[in-house]
């Protein structure tokens, strides 16, 4: 006996169902069991489907899913209908998924598996009912669930629309949909799925007084339900020829309602008839809802979105012209807070005199105050520098601005700060006080309220003074001499051409808008041809849970790893685009990849505004111009002034020259240096009136290198040799230098002195042993 005689004697018949091709092959008494006649046939994919019971197909569905995806049997019940929708029969099915390779190398599946006939209790019997697959109102519930969840997670319209097309309904699934929008007197498609590229032309910018659903839905704000084309032809006849060319069979156009105004209408359209039950048309009625506020929400981000980036735009301007001899990058980092502009700024300023300046700063907060108070200004500084005034001027006078600001916002409030800024102390001292000789700020509060807060009245946050730290550099591209006026900001940072990193200090004030009429001094030194120098807010140093220190290390170690040279176009030539390279690494090095472009991975760790400035002279080694040349090392050298007010910068000197020798061979000759400019500042600001001028500078090749320090004062008292006791505190510093130093001296000049010794590079004995 043959076996398909033995299947259909247990009424059993064989399928395979060609997921890729839409195809179903059949046979005899598969055909039978699916209310067909009983012969072979292979058959379109909407012709079998339309034997299966809608509520039962949808569950198959999800069903044979997963069966795909975990590569096990597809098992279920069906009811079988016919034609007017009463149950033939129910039948089980068991498929198994097998990967087939389609045209365009893509895998699909084939379902190979058996249709049986089962016994059920008839339609109008007295038995109980058995759920097939599940219950109707059970599987609304869960869908219309899912369905919202995945809407209220979209944020763009693109997202909305792609949610609603996936969106499998409960018994009958669209195979077209469409979202109207209303744009003045005329209809607009928002978005479609399911229909070729231009099949919306017709549709496009159709007035809303047009005999077309859509069109009546809009104006009634009521749904249109058309089950059969011939009650879309009887209804719309003036329309039904641009409908008609898709081969649906039943259409819904739901109106897209938000607090009571119609915005849009919302097309389901259905290959197989439907008959929109009053369960189907609750389930569209639903969905449209979500959809409607799901495309409202859309649209208020992407405006906000669009009105944030236009103000980052606005205020973050790209930087000048380009400077002969001298190369700039920039980035900007907003915080990943959602507003994509906050209170960091950078500026490049074409001057009066034929120079630039450049301009970094950072307004407290990163809010849309901060935001707002950054942009005033910004535009103050860059109005205050193209009038010719000097670094200091220039901040002074914008700190009188802010203060003023600040105060003329704060009068509008219910009331003012009572005592002044006596929080201020807590707020700086311990934080930058020290290092930068100024004060700064962590984003985050300072408290400058003596009783701690408001009373009532407007939100403190847009009425309470905000302070602003910033660098204010004047630069002069032909000599490379800088001027430099800090307001609390970070110092700014040298990288020299052999690739050692320094932190250059200057002198500083209070952070801007603190005290009205404050003075900040001018520090002045000169960038070498082939060195670059780095600019940057709080955030590049302290993101991602690092201190002043530990981040300022991490940074440091970016800027010496990386090769100017290394790359190039050519082998062993220049990068042309090293420093825009060097900025990304820097970025990259505080929150991943993707720097100032888009959301990096790490953008957890982005807890501030982050804006840095890199400007580079060209020369060797630099990696903008001319290489190295591979017989010559450049000369390190660093400049110094410690003044008598400010005796807490010897840590800085003695930091500079540690720095500058960081891989000089023997440590216990950096220690001996360290101690002798120790010792020199120090008997400088203790016997003169005068400030300490220091340069140190190291020359030849790595082993055999030359260390020479001077320090200048305007005293002609020259120091002498003396012979203190056991108990006493000084006079050792001549013996300091004849002990540790190679070579020392004291150079008279035409008003005050240099005392200098000089180190020659040596290994460690214990290194020459081995």
């Amino acid at each position: 006996m043959r076996t398909e005689d033995v299947l259909a004697a247990v009424a059993t018949g064989l399928w395979r169902w060609d997921n890729a091709s839409g195809m179903v092959a059949l046979d005899s008494e598969a055909a039978r069991l699916l209310g067909l006649p009983a012969e072979p046939v292979v058959l379109p994919e909407v012709a079998v489907r339309s034997r299966f019971h809608p509520v039962d197909w949808n569950e198959i569905k999800a069903i044979v899913d997963l069966a795909v995806a975990e590569g096990t049997l597809a098992e279920a019940r069906l009811r079988i209908v016919d034609a007017d929708g009463r149950v033939l029969r129910t039948v089980r099915s068991r498929s198994k998924p097998v990967p087939t390779a389609t045209a365009h190398d893509r895998i699909d599946y084939e379902l190979i598996g058996t249709v049986q006939e089962i016994a059920e209790p008839q339609p109008g019997t007295t038995a109980a009912h058995t759920p097939i697959t599940g219950d109707w109102r059970r599987s609304r519930e869960a869908f219309l669930l899912d369905a919202g969840r995945a809407l209220a997670e979209a944020r763009s319209t693109a997202e909305v629309l792609r949610v609603a097309a996936s969106l499998s309904m409960p018994g009958f699934s669209p195979d077209g949909l469409a979202v109207f929008g209303v744009d003045g007197d005329r209809l607009s498609i928002i978005g479609h799925h399911g229909h070729g590229p231009g099949d919306e032309t017709p549709f496009t910018e159709m007035r809303l007084d047009t005999a077309y659903p859509a069109a009546e839905v809009v104006r009634t704000g009521r749904a249109v339900y058309l089950p059969t084309s011939e009650e879309y032809k009887r209804r719309f006849p003036a329309t039904w020829k641009l409908a008609e060319p898709f081969g649906r069979s039943s259409w819904a156009f739901v109106p897209l309602i938000v607090a009571g105004r119609t915005m849009g209408a919302w097309m389901a359209a259905f290959k197989h008839p439907v008959s929109f039950s009053p369960d189907e048309r609750s389930v569209l009625t639903t969905v449209a809802r979500m959809l409607a506020q799901a495309l409202q929400r859309a649209g208020v981000t992407e405006s906000e979105r669009e009105l944030t980036t236009g103000l980052q735009r606005s205020m973050m301007p790209q930087l000048g012209p380009e400077v002969p001899g001298m190369q700039i990058a920039a980035r900007y980092v907003p915080t990943g807070g959602g507003l994509q502009v906050g209170g960091d700024w950078y500026d490049m300023i074409p001057l009066p005199s034929g120079r630039f300046a450049l301009v970094i700063g950072d307004v407290q907060g990163h809010d849309v105050r901060a935001a707002g108070l950054m942009g005033q200004l910004r535009i103050a500084v860059r109005a205050y520098a193209s009038e010719g005034h000097r670094p200091d001027a220039v901040l002074s006078r914008a700190s009188r601005f802010l203060a003023g600001l600040c105060s003329s916002q704060e009068k509008d409030g219910s009331r003012g700060y009572a005592d002044g800024y006596d929080g201020y102390d807590g707020g700086y001292g311990g934080r930058y006080g020290g290092r930068y000789g100024g004060g700064g700020h962590d984003g985050g509060p300072v408290h400058p309220y003596a009783d701690g807060g408001y009373a009532g009245g407007p939100d403190p946050d847009y009425t309470s003074p905000r302070f602003a730290t910033c660098l204010y550099m004047e630069c002069d591209p032909r000599t490379g001499r800088l001027e430099v006026a800090r307001a609390g900001h970070p110092d700014p940072v040298v990288r020299m051409t052999d690739g050692t990193v320094l932190m250059r200090p200057t002198a500083g004030g209070l952070p801007l808008g603190i005290v009205p009429d404050t003075d900040y001094p001018t520090t002045r030194f000169t960038l070498e041809p082939g060195e670059t120098l780095m600019l940057c807010t709080d955030g590049l140093i302290e993101t991602g849970g690092h201190d002043l220190d530990t981040g300022w290390a991490r940074l440091r170690a970016v800027l010496e790893a990386e090769d100017p040279a290394a790359g190039g176009p050519e082998a062993g030539g220049p990068d042309p685009g090293h420093l825009e390279k060097l900025a990304d690494l820097l970025v990259q090095a505080v929150h991943g990849p993707s720097s100032h472009h888009t959301t990096g991975p790490l953008a957890d760790r982005r807890e501030d505004d982050i804006a840095v400035v890199l400007l580079c002279r060209e020369g060797a080694g630099c990696g903008c111009g001319a290489s190295v040349s591979p017989h010559t090392r450049p000369a390190r050298r660093t400049v110094l002034t410690v003044a008598q007010a400010e005796p807490e910068r010897i840590s800085g000197a003695r930091r500079q020259v540690r720095e500058l020798l960081h891989d000089w061979a023997d440590p216990d000759q950096v220690d001996s240096a360290e101690l002798m400019v120790s010792e020199m500042v120090t008997n400088v600001l203790t016997h003169t009136d005068g400030d300490a001028l220091l340069v140190a500078e190291a020359v030849g090749e790595l082993g055999t290198r030359r260390l020479r320090v001077e320090v200048a004062d305007s005293s002609d008292e020259l120091p002498h040799k003396r012979h203190p006791g056991e108990m006493a505190s000084s006079g050792r510093g001549v013996l300091l230098m004849e002990m540790l130093a190679d070579a020392w001296g004291v150079d008279p000049r035409g008003e005050g002195k240099s005392i200098w010794f000089e180190l020659r590079e040596q290994a460690k004995a214990e290194d020459c042993d081995g």
